[in-house]
């Protein structure tokens, strides 16, 4: 019990802070994809209403271990009652009524575990929002990329457009290697195009996640570095289930809901209350009387009756049906997350492999490729066709390189996700 209401203090400390406005950050300085987690942090809406939730979730712990209010009831005698020692004016009561031994602690058990689940729930919103924003930055940084691989490679169509008109201008070939050369810029210059026109919805996706207008401009990021990570299947699998939080959330659910349980059988035992009542009574009209307007107090016990025992049986079946649904959810949701970090880690597997392919052989190769044909076309040996086929080949792997690269970035986002830490 103290342990819960140190956590209720520091969340509710945690909470101060967090609610406030977050600072003016000038977002044009953001480059890093750090930057933008810590803007996302503080500034998602997702985000500050599942801390709300959890908030709200941690303030049922007090009102779970306090009593029902006491009843006062008064009572004012339209008649008045004689007796011995004087007429009855009025009458005061008050009652505290305490439930069956267990009860409270039960409550409060089960408000406990609800709000550290509701806090796991934060932190598997946390989570998802942090693969969301590192998602949307890789595809932002992916698009800055490929913008320059394509103005690269414009230009060295360009390039090869020149060389063709110096051999053209020598009467060294035909006319048709320049036309090649513009239906070449012109189908590069429509992918240009088509790149920089995608800025616009990529910026979007990450400024949904920012919290910010969806036109809000936002400047080209840094390329971030490529992850080496070393993964083992098993390793995987043991740190998501010890650090995910949607199963640590349905394991404290399950014991909100066997607290619950207890609760549902301690219906079948009474509340009693105590309490006292006070009768004020007047002097009596009678000289010399013996206690004389004395007024009369009483000390009171009651006790509720369980009567209606089916109902009882009823809601402990419910709360007992409550308990096996969120242990089956356990199960099934862990089998999904271990079958869907399976399929990453195979994924991220995949795309190291096309990057080592891409960026050992592929590249290199057509870039010598690109090189000697130009050579080989100055000189005669081969034609322009041959040439913008070597060019299209480079262009071709530069875009697959860095799309793998990107693949396995946000790949690793989601099994960091999945594990519920960095790697």
């Amino acid at each position: 019990m103290k342990i819960s209401l140190i956590i209720h203090s520091i969340v509710l400390l945690i909470g101060s802070f967090i609610s406030q406005p977050a600072l003016a950050e000038d977002v044009n300085d953001f480059h890093t994809l750090d930057d933008y987690l810590g803007y996302a942090m503080l500034n998602n809406a997702g985000l500050s209403a599942s801390f709300e939730q959890m908030k709200s979730a941690y303030e049922q712990i007090p009102q779970a271990k306090a009593l029902e209010d006491p009843t006062f009831t008064y009572g004012y005698f339209l008649e008045e009652v004689e007796t011995r020692v004087g007429p009855q004016r009025n009458r005061f009561s008050i009652m505290q009524k305490f439930p069956w031994l267990g009860v409270i602690e039960a409550r409060t058990d089960a408000a406990s575990a609800d709000a550290q689940a509701a806090r796991r729930q934060y932190e598997a919103a946390r989570l998802r929002l942090f693969q969301q924003v590192k998602n949307a930055f890789y595809e932002y940084s992916y698009l800055a990329t490929a913008v320059n691989i394509a103005e690269q490679n414009l230009e060295l169509i360009k390039y090869f457009e020149e060389v063709a008109r110096d051999k053209y201008r020598s009467s060294t070939t035909a006319n048709p290697d320049i036309i090649r050369a513009q239906i070449e810029l012109a189908v590069l210059e429509d992918i240009l195009k088509s790149l920089r026109q995608l800025r616009t919805p990529t910026v979007a996706q990450l400024n949904a996640a920012l919290n910010r207008p969806a036109d809000a401009s936002l400047p080209w990021p840094e390329k971030p570095q490529d992850k080496q990570v070393l993964l083992e299947y098993e390793k995987v699998f043991e740190l998501l289930a010890e650090n995910n939080p949607q199963l640590a959330a349905l394991d404290y659910k399950a014991q909100a809901a066997q607290a619950n349980l207890e609760l549902a059988k301690k219906r079948f035992y009474p509340n009693f209350g105590v309490g006292l009542d006070w009768v004020q009574t007047d002097d009596a009209s009678m000289p010399n009387v013996r206690d004389s307007g004395k007024d009369a107090v009483i000390l009171m016990f009651s006790l509720n009756i369980p009567l209606w025992q089916d109902s009882y049986r009823a809601g402990q079946r419910q709360a007992q049906a409550e308990l096996q649904k969120t242990r089956q959810q356990k199960i099934e949701t862990e089998n999904n997350l271990i079958a869907q970090a399976a399929q990453t880690i195979y994924e991220i597997q995949d795309a190291q492999r096309k990057i080592d392919l891409y960026g050992g052989v592929l590249i290199v190769k057509s870039r010598q490729l690109v090189e000697t044909s130009e050579s080989a076309y100055k000189s005669g040996t081969i034609d322009f066709f041959s040439l913008l086929d070597a060019q299209r080949m480079l262009l071709k792997y530069q875009f697959d390189y860095e799309r793998a690269l990107t693949d396995k970035q946000q790949k690793i986002a989601e099994l960091e996700m999945l594990v519920g830490q960095d790697f």
